[in-house]
């Protein structure tokens, strides 16, 4: 073995070769000769003795060991096995030389002698194995140094000795065999056996082929179970190393000894009311236990997830959830770490598993005739603790209930029945028998006179598992009303406009108090919010029924004194009001609150409040399981008393969030936020980009209307293309502002490949709009065509009639030659007859009849000719007619009034003549 050599060159490299030349070094050094080269065995039993005691006070004589005693020391259990007092000298000073020395105070950064011997002696397999083979060694104090070496050397140097044993044959067998032998060498080989399996998966494998389980499970009976010592705590915590990550040794433990042994461990024996800090730790371990067996790990894996699924089936037959709600509900003096760790297990032996759930359901708890179902006494749990840590462990159990049982939410959204004012002043201890709607709506509802929303906190945050997901549910609580807490403040109002008011009371304790208190619970009644609107069209129509809702979601979001998850969640509420609206109300529109957002808060400033949530310690430490830190000696002293966080320590810290709210801000909820985040930015943008009224072109639009010129009907054309071509130019204008918000946003935190995303969102969006534009200016030219068209048949239909009338005239003044003629033919009858000549009178009928003939034969001559002309006129206007009809023009209306100016001459005229 070259050990000397190694460990000279590090000790000069780090102390100097001053050290070497120590009185120490050469006290060491003389010590290990008459070991090594004495002829008196008494002599060098002496110098053994002197050894393991100046190693024991001395770091130097600890380096001086290490730079030359190992070799001496390998030989003495080597070759002086028969020699027993040598060899316990030999293992004593071993322990020593391994051991650090914490009494002597030194530089914090000065290098530990005893660290680096341990490094040194677990380099060599074969001292490893040489010290495994004492362990068959008769000899008592042989074996049980031999294990104490090991162990320290398994503490300094874990990966290298885990190694080095499992290469030497019957070296672990070796080690389980110790757990047979007497109670002190049984303890000490049961704390190397914890430290030899941690996260060494074949040697855990080996142990438990050795039989570990029957063997750990026999001495915690001989212990005294949960009520034993520390031994108990070594056992539990050597079963949870064997069942961690492990698939293969729990299907062993759950088809051989099954269950029974470790829910036995739960029951609580003797005096219920005595919690030592060794029994706390003994439970805890054994709820660590039950964890690992029933949460699966961050990996997705369905054979994984049937194996957990099967266990957790396992334990609910075996009695299993008795014994945690006896821990976690029914047993008032156990530790609150206790209690949390119990309901822990409760929430994860139900998760994903109906069965389990509906056996939970069916639970009740106490003794006739005061019995209460379960999920009523947790939800008491959840109204009234006061510890933090205890009421996320019970909310957690709501969660593990609602998750994807549409059924159990159903059952719970039943008894949602509002109390009458008098009974929700009731003291806490009258809501016994209480249903749990009842007892939820009074939680929602308690310490508003006083200003105390913990409670109403507490209740929204079950409130908002009920509703996850569930649209049904949703509409149910909807329709719930809360009496006034005094009748001078109105009448009834719905629940949903009581939580925003409690959102906006928070604000206000948090001005007052400013501790952090007041920012969970407005995180979580945000939560509610989030969660009852989504995807929930009325509950954002009832959201917005009162206008006041809308300003104080708007100043929230902009307020600089909230958390950044504050923020982020009331944008995430301002969006889905914008998402799953279908009002048509002018002001409760989607593009009213898009416009609203734009305006007081600003496109690029609301999209980055996304951008600064998804970057806050609630949803960066949002995780599928977040698996708990190991018990061990070290750790269970400080997890076996929990502390809650106060609110002063938050003070401080206006803009942080509560850490603790970080396991109610699940993958669940926090997947949810992000697909809404999705869907909001595309809305918005959809909604931003396009303009208020669609404007949809009809034929009716473009006709003229009853009694409208044809000067009015041209400008009135030109008006409506003219206004479309302006929104056009304003929706382009909107366009490029949304584009380069989009950009500054994508540049401040988005990655390359969002930046491309929306980039090419833009550029399909321009696109579009040079599409309607182009489209657009089209229309505007054939308008423009069917004007001049129309102008052209006017101006043809003008000269039409004017001919007409001019024939028309001409046709009425031969009529009236004719009537004046006839006229003075009859003038001069009567004067003839009244004259009285003797004459013979001509035949005046003859006359009369003659020039009427003529007269008629002229006027139909010049008729035939004008009905000829009327007809060829009448067959183009019909042609005419036909054409403005196929452009959608209204003949009658165009033709009317013409000719009105010209009529037939007066009758004064007419008799002029």
């Amino acid at each position: 073995m070259d050990l000397v050599s190694g460990y000279k060159g590090v000790v000069g490299l780090v102390f100097g070769n001053e050290t070497s030349a120590s009185s120490e070094d050469s006290y060491v050094e003389r010590l290990l000769e008459r070991i090594s080269n004495g002829v008196l065995a008494e002599d060098r039993r002496s110098a053994m003795t002197e050894l393991q005691a100046v190693v024991a006070e001395s770091k130097g004589a600890q380096l001086a060991f290490g730079a030359m005693g190992f070799p001496v020391i390998m030989v003495v259990l080597k070759k002086e096995r028969d020699d027993v007092e040598m060899v316990r000298g030999a293992l004593e000073t071993l322990v020593s030389a391994l051991t650090p020395l914490d009494h002597v105070k030194g530089p914090k950064k000065e290098v530990q002698p005893a660290l680096m011997n341990t490094d040194l002696l677990s380099r060599e397999a074969e001292s490893i194995s040489l010290l495994l083979s004492l362990l068959s060694e008769e000899d008592f104090y042989i074996r049980y140094y031999t294990l104490q070496v090991l162990t320290v050397l398994l503490t300094n140097s874990l990966n290298r000795l885990q190694e080095a044993i499992l290469t030497i044959p019957r070296g672990i067998t070796r080690l389980m065999d110790m757990l047979m032998d007497r109670e002190v060498i049984r303890n000490e080989a049961l704390l190397l056996l914890t430290y030899l399996t941690r996260e060494a998966e074949e040697i855990q494998k080996i142990v438990v082929f050795e039989g570990a389980f029957e063997k750990i499970f026999s001495i915690i009976k001989e212990e005294g179970g949960s009520d034993g010592g520390v031994v108990v705590q070594d056992c539990l915590e050597l079963l949870n190393n064997l069942l961690r990550n492990n698939e293969s040794n729990q299907i062993l433990l759950r088809e051989t000894m099954g269950f029974d042994p470790l829910i036995s461990i739960l029951k609580l024996r003797g005096s219920a009311y005595s919690f030592t800090q060794q029994k706390t730790i003994n439970l805890l371990s054994a709820l660590e236990t039950i964890n690992l067996l029933i949460v699966r790990g961050s990996e997705a894996d369905p054979g994984k997830d049937a194996h957990k699924l099967t266990n957790k089936t396992v334990l609910v037959q075996k009695k299993a959830l008795d014994n945690l709600l006896m821990l976690a509900v029914e047993s008032q003096w156990a530790p609150v770490a206790v209690r949390c760790a119990a309901l822990r297990c409760i929430s994860d032996i139900i998760a994903a598993h109906p069965k389990n759930r509906d056996v939970l359901a069916s639970k009740v708890l106490g003794e006739e005739p005061q019995v209460e179902a379960a999920l009523n006494s947790i939800l008491r749990i959840i109204l009234r603790t006061s510890s933090m840590q205890e009421f996320l462990a019970a909310d957690r159990i709501f969660n593990s209930f609602c998750e994807k049982n549409p059924d159990g939410q159903t059952m719970l959204t039943s008894t949602l029945i509002p109390q009458p004012q008098s009974m929700s002043h009731a003291p806490l201890e009258e809501d016994v028998n209480m249903s749990f709607g009842s007892m939820l709506i009074r939680g929602l509802t308690l310490g508003e006179s006083d200003g105390d929303l913990e409670v109403c906190c507490r209740a929204a945050s079950v409130l908002s598992h009920v509703l996850m997901d569930n649209l049904q549910c949703k509409e149910r609580v909807l329709r719930i009303e809360l009496e006034a807490p005094r009748p001078s403040l109105g009448s009834a109002e719905p629940l949903m406009h009581r939580m925003v008011r409690y959102l906006a009371l928070a604000s206000s304790m948090k001005t007052k108090d400013g501790t952090g208190k007041a920012g969970y619970i407005q995180l979580i009644i945000l939560k509610l919010l989030v969660t009852w609107l989504a995807d929930c069209p009325n509950a954002v129509h009832c959201f917005l029924d009162s206008r006041p809702h809308l300003t104080y979601l708007l100043e929230l979001v902009s307020n600089p004194s909230a958390t950044v998850c504050t923020r982020g969640l009331a944008a995430v509420l301002l969006g889905e009001c914008v998402i799953y609206n279908k009002s048509s109300d002018t002001g409760r529109d989607a593009f009213s609150i898009v416009d609203s957002i734009s305006q007081k808060v600003g496109l690029t400033s609301y999209f980055l409040k996304f951008d600064e949530m998804q970057k806050s310690f609630l949803f960066s430490s949002a995780k599928p399981t977040q698996a708990l830190k190991p018990l061990t000696r070290s750790t269970a002293a400080s997890m076996a008393e929990i502390e809650d966080i106060d609110d002063s320590d938050l003070s401080d810290k206006e803009n942080e969030d509560h850490p603790l709210l970080s396991s109610m801000f699940d993958e669940h909820f926090v997947d949810i936020i992000k697909s809404l985040e999705s869907s909001i930015r595309e809305n918005i943008v959809d909604v931003y980009s396009r303009p208020k009224s669609e404007v949809a072109v009809v034929p009716a639009e473009l006709e003229q209307r009853n009694g409208e010129s044809d000067k009015d009907y041209v400008k009135r054309l030109k008006a409506f293309v003219e206004k479309q071509c302006s929104e056009i130019q304003k929706l382009l204008g909107r366009n490029a502002t949304l584009a380069e918000e989009l950009a500054k946003i994508g540049g401040d935190g988005a990655s390359q490949s969002e930046q491309r995303a929306s980039g090419a969102l833009d550029r399909v969006q321009v696109d579009t709009l040079r599409k309607d534009l182009h489209e657009a200016s089209q229309r505007l030219e054939i308008l423009k065509e069917e004007k001049a068209q129309i102008e052209s048949d006017s101006s043809m239909y003008r000269n039409l009639a004017a001919k007409m009338e001019s024939d028309l005239k001409s046709l009425s003044d031969a009529y009236n030659s004719l009537e004046q003629t006839n006229f003075h033919l009859e003038k001069e009858v009567k004067a003839l007859k009244s004259g009285g000549s003797s004459v013979s009178s001509p035949d005046v009928e003859a006359i009369k009849a003659e020039a009427r003939e003529e007269a008629q034969k002229e006027s139909e001559a010049e008729l035939n000719d004008l009905l000829v002309c009327l007809g060829q006129e009448q067959s183009k206007v019909e042609k005419l007619s036909a054409r403005l009809l196929e452009l959608g023009e209204d003949v009658e209306k165009l033709l009317e009034g013409i000719g009105d100016d010209m009529g037939l001459p007066e009758d004064d005229e007419e008799e002029e003549d």
